[in-house]
């Protein structure tokens, strides 16, 4: 850990309790290992802030600059902190996408290992179900894309968002009701992207 990572764990521990989940996650590590961990959905602005700014600055996020190291660091330094930070999380799996290999670089674990931390760390939260469910979608598993997606739907209620998701995944496994169930849900929420109602036109299967 170098002198900024020092202090800024040094800032957290004066401001916050830590949520004590220290649980294992079979082959993913501790959550206990980094500081917090803290749930990205509580934490306060103020210290949310203190990571964001040294380890999950824009250049980050947008994999154009570095902030203390290589990016895979500085991502997962922000995930050991807030594991179901939505944005890190599609950080970590972009990277890997970028450079093509999983862990990405300076990463200790794979995007799934991300993943599977942040399911136990905060399993009521919609948006890493979501998260997971395209990752595990494009990654080819469409069967346990649809479980972190169906599950991120009972969080979430009607979310645009989730519905369009379980949609595309349902045409990719040749369930044309359900995906075209799910779209037009999606599209009556206000879902702006033409993507999933242009499959289902060219499949023969969209219906008005």
């Amino acid at each position: 850990m170098n002198g900024r990572s020092r202090l800024l764990a040094a800032l957290i521990g004066m401001t916050l309790c830590g949520i004590a989940h220290g649980q294992l996650v079979p082959g993913c590590g501790d959550l206990r290992e980094g500081i917090g961990p803290f749930d990205y959905r509580t934490i306060p602005a103020r210290d949310k802030y203190v990571v964001e700014s040294v380890h999950f600055t824009p250049g980050v996020e947008t994999l154009t600059r570095g902030a203390t190291g290589g990016f895979g660091a500085d991502i997962a330094y922000t995930l050991r902190a807030m594991p179901n930070h939505p944005r890190a999380l599609r950080s970590m799996m972009t990277l890997a996408e970028r450079e093509r290999r999983d862990p990405p670089t300076h990463s200790p674990y794979t995007v799934r290992c991300w993943f599977e931390r942040a399911v136990q760390f905060a399993p009521s939260d919609a948006s890493v179900h979501t998260l997971f469910g395209v990752y595990l979608a494009r990654s080819g598993n469409k069967k346990e894309a649809l479980e972190q997606l169906q599950a991120a739907e009972q969080l979430a209620g009607e979310d645009a968002n989730v519905l369009y998701n379980l949609g595309l995944v349902f045409l990719d496994v040749g369930d044309y009701e359900k995906s075209l169930d799910y779209a037009k849900k999606a599209y009556a929420l206000g879902f702006p992207l033409p993507g999933l109602r242009d499959r289902l036109k060219r499949a023969g299967k969209w219906r008005e």
